[in-house]
């Protein structure tokens, strides 16, 4: 069942680049961006997650968290983020629990049959965890409007 705007975003336990446990409700007391993408070392994937990187400074001065994930393993992510300086938690969804949980399971990706990524989308939640932005890519290939994104998180307390 989809999550949607106006529900709590489900909880989840995820290994970041440094293979610790991370959890969603350590966040909680802070706003938080979750961004799914489909694939490190990927074009838009790549593109998407240094434009967050760029917009660091403006989310943390509004109490906000970026949180990246993928489907990518632990390792991938910590070469993916050491290479393009990310500064923020980029999490492993290897087991594909956390793409079920949020209705963001992109099958077949790349045309590999059986291959299951993340959809691109993007959450912005609250302080108390509440989903108060949510928005999904119709294809992979487009990139959320990052105007929109910090336009949401500003209009958080």
């Amino acid at each position: 069942m989809p999550v949607d705007v106006g529900q709590a975003g489900p909880d989840f336990s995820l290994y970041d680049t440094d293979r610790q446990q991370r959890t969603l409700s350590e966040f909680k007391g802070q706003n938080v961006v979750i961004a799914f993408f489909p694939g490190a070392f990927t074009g838009v994937c790549t593109t998407e997650m240094c434009t967050l990187r760029d917009s660091l400074s403006q989310f943390n001065s509004m109490n906000a968290q970026v949180i990246g994930i993928s489907v990518d393993g632990a390792m991938a992510q910590k070469a993916f983020s050491d290479q393009n300086n990310l500064g923020f938690t980029v999490l492993s969804d290897f087991q594909r629990q956390v793409v079920e949980l949020y209705d963001v399971r992109l099958p077949n990706f790349a045309g590999m049959e059986g291959y299951v990524a993340a959809q691109r989308a993007v959450f912005v939640l609250d302080k108390d965890g509440v989903i108060r932005y949510k928005w999904v890519a119709e294809s992979p290939g487009n990139e959320p409007n990052y105007d929109e994104v910090r336009q949401a998180v500003g209009q958080l307390s």
